[in-house]
């Protein structure tokens, strides 16, 4: 059964969403997150975006630096958004990455280090900010750094003691779903239309992705054994059904690039199963954790509300009904959306709240955090636009 979207709803929702992402959010983060004193940017702002604390955090500072200069190269070419973007990737070169390539978690605002975490994701988000920039300005200076650090993240990304991470002898062997589907995401932005040369780096991240994909329980698992079975276990059991909604449309990106049906169908459930289990029927939303079984998660924020699980929703959802032309996917998508544009957005400063209550209401007043900065908001309303003026493009039937 399908329900199409009319012209008019397309039209109604795209610009809903331009108006969101142009007139609200990223005027945010323009006006309050450069640091035009010692370069980058801040992340930690209030409702208001008075800065409350000035330490900059590498995941934050890379992200900020891919979005304007996504937004440089896929929307306009217009100076500020090169301009900030420039200012951030100065930043992450001078002060962020090592000379053995490992990235800090965090500097002082004038660059000094802080905090590095024993993981591979401040690095991933500095592949992310070089690449982009560097095709945003011209600088191949930018993309062979970004090149570099990617091949030194691959050769650590299946054995975490070679940054640091200890390895206990009662410890069980596990995968983790971050790794190959951030991996995925690094290969889309650094490959573009190169991407066949990569071809077995794409196939592997994939066959690994899946092994988190229980077909027959309807279910994606946060770690699993290396041969892909269930661990039972607290985190074994865990689900983030955010996360494995993210993980869902990478993979649909490049079932669609591969013009693999099989892997589609995979992909598009994936979002729908995660969408539907973790979704608060009771008081509207997503959780943000579950345990598989049914047992009430460790987690003590496990019932919470978060902006970036319904960003990424929105996001998949729209991109399954692209795909499906499914009354389904349309139904996910006009629920995640009712819920989320009543709840995130902030109307009187900008910008979106990211945490709320199970109920609904704002847990935290910030707009930017150590984990939270101008990244998944911003991306998934540019990305909900494209697609939308895509659908709107193509001819009726």
């Amino acid at each position: 059964m399908s329900r199409p979207m009319t012209p008019e709803t397309m039209q109604q929702y795209r610009q809903i969403y331009e108006e969101e992402l142009f007139e609200r959010v990223l005027p945010f983060w323009v006006q309050h997150s450069p640091d035009r004193d010692h370069g980058g940017y801040f992340n930690c702002l209030d409702r208001d975006g008075t800065v409350y604390d000035t330490r900059k955090h590498i995941w934050l500072q890379g992200r900020q630096v891919w979005l304007f200069s996504r937004l440089y190269n896929n929307e306009e070419k217009r100076p500020e958004w090169l301009s900030l973007a420039k200012r951030g990737a100065d930043f992450l070169d001078k002060h962020a990455v090592r000379d053995d390539h490992r990235a800090y978690f965090s500097l002082t605002r004038t660059g000094d280090p802080l905090w590095m975490q024993r993981k591979i994701f401040s690095e991933c988000f500095c592949v992310m900010a070089f690449a982009e920039y560097g095709r945003a300005s011209g600088n191949d200076y930018f993309i062979d750094k970004a090149h570099t650090l990617f091949n030194q993240v691959w050769q650590w990304k299946d054995d975490l003691s070679l940054v640091g991470r200890p390895s206990f002898s009662g410890q069980p062997a596990t995968r983790s779903l971050a790794i190959p589907m951030i991996l995925l995401n690094l290969i889309e932005v650094l490959a573009g239309d190169d991407w066949p040369s990569w071809r077995s780096r794409i196939d592997h991240c994939i066959e690994n992705l899946l092994l988190h994909v229980d077909e027959e329980r309807e279910l994606v698992f946060e770690h699993v054994s290396p041969g892909g079975e269930c661990i039972n276990t607290i985190e074994g059991r865990l689900l983030n059904p955010g996360h494995a909604i993210e993980a869902g449309w990478f993979m649909l990106h490049w079932a669609l690039r591969l013009g693999d049906e099989s892997l589609q169908q995979k992909a598009v459930q994936m979002t729908r199963w995660s969408l539907e289990r973790g979704w608060d029927y009771a008081h509207g939303g997503i959780f943000y954790f579950l345990d598989s079984e049914g047992f009430s998660p460790t987690e003590l924020e496990w019932n919470m509300k978060l902006w970036w699980p319904h960003t990424e929703a929105l996001y998949a959802c729209l991109l399954n009904y692209s795909v499906t032309g499914s009354e389904r996917d349309l139904r996910d998508f006009e629920k995640v959306h009712n819920y989320t544009f009543s709840h995130f957005p902030d109307h009187k400063y900008g910008e979106w709240f990211g945490y709320l209550d199970r109920r609904g209401d704002v847990s935290q007043r910030f707009k930017g955090g150590p984990y939270k900065g101008c990244f998944h908001a911003p991306r998934s309303l540019f990305q909900c636009v494209q697609l939308l003026r895509r659908l709107e493009a193509q001819p009726r039937q």
